[in-house]
């Protein structure tokens, strides 16, 4: 199996022929690729080391620093049309001199509208799960009404609660709670039949109650599956939200400001907004993923090699 790998010298070897090739017919691509295995090198070498908190942060950190260098020598490179794609440069300076405008954006759209719809929809998606799960008439009855609601396109949903809840925040929490209850059910009901049949059968022979045995056993045995579906529908939120307002929202939102300014060709703050959403996505999910970390411990999906 060791003589498969590339050898060490592979990488960089492989690096130059490519850069060498690249040189005689464009020196731009051939800077480019210099760029780029340079930092693919130097990635790999870390990865190949043991695995510690600071390493396991640098990694990451290197790709995403490089993938934005080479984005903006690719643009200013090869003078790519503003239009087509701004660099990185012209959008950070979107973040900055625009911070309020989309700080506000971020409230209507983040706190408001996809926050209030997860807890809403993962909520009661969790209730009906004990319902169901205590229930097989509405196994067999709201499961294939849910796949089924799940299954609409959002393009369509989202201008229907548009006209029932008005323009503000309660119509985009509401196409969130639609996106977000069927995958959070479904992980939810999962998660209830995780228990063995031989775990539940010992809380029977010490007589122990529906509740007793949901809290001590099943609960925690559904915990990974739970968050599963809360991770899923982190994304899912944010999604719903921003392309709710393009069906109507008040003159505040990121899905209104990214259709405004689409409108207007300033793509610097259409990916400035986008840049906002993908950042408080990944932190949403890295605080669940977190919060799970701490509470499914035992899980031997958490342990660590």
């Amino acid at each position: 199996m060791r003589s498969m790998n590339m050898p060490s010298w592979g990488l960089p070897a492989l690096g130059a022929v490519l850069i060498v090739l690249a040189a005689t017919s464009d020196m731009r691509l051939a800077l480019i690729l210099a760029v780029w295995f340079g930092a693919w090198a130097l990635n790999a070498a870390l990865a190949t080391r043991r695995a510690g908190a600071g390493l396991r942060l640098i990694v990451p950190l290197i790709f995403g620093v490089t993938l934005l260098v080479l984005w903006e020598m690719a643009v200013q490179l090869y003078q790519i049309s503003f239009v087509i794609l701004p660099a990185p440069s012209a959008i950070w300076a979107r973040l900055i001199t625009e911070t309020a405008t989309l700080w506000a954006d971020f409230q209507q759209t983040i706190l408001k509208g996809a926050l209030a719809g997860y807890v809403m929809g993962c909520g009661a998606a969790f209730v009906i799960a004990l319902a169901v799960d205590r229930s097989p008439f509405l196994q067999r009855g709201l499961l294939p009404v849910g796949n089924f609601i799940a299954a609409l396109p959002i393009v369509g949903t989202a201008p229907i609660f548009v006209m029932w809840f008005g323009f503000g925040w309660q119509s985009k929490s509401a196409v969130v709670v639609a996106m977000v209850f069927f995958p959070m059910l479904v992980n939810c009901v999962q998660g209830l039949k995780a228990s063995d049949a031989m775990q539940r059968d010992l809380m029977r022979t010490y007589a122990a109650s529906y509740g007793q045995t949901l809290l001590k056993l099943r609960l925690p045995t559904a915990l990974p599956f739970i968050f599963n579906g809360l991770k899923i529908c982190t994304t899912l939120a944010l999604i719903g939200a921003i392309v709710a307002e393009f069906f109507g929202s008040p003159t505040v939102g990121m899905g209104f400001r990214i259709k405004i300014e689409m409108g207007r060709l300033a793509m610097d703050m259409v990916w400035a907004e986008i840049a906002v959403a993908a950042m408080a996505g990944s932190l949403f999910f890295g605080i669940v993923a977190l919060i799970e970390r701490q509470l499914t411990f035992w899980h031997p999906a958490q342990r660590r090699g």
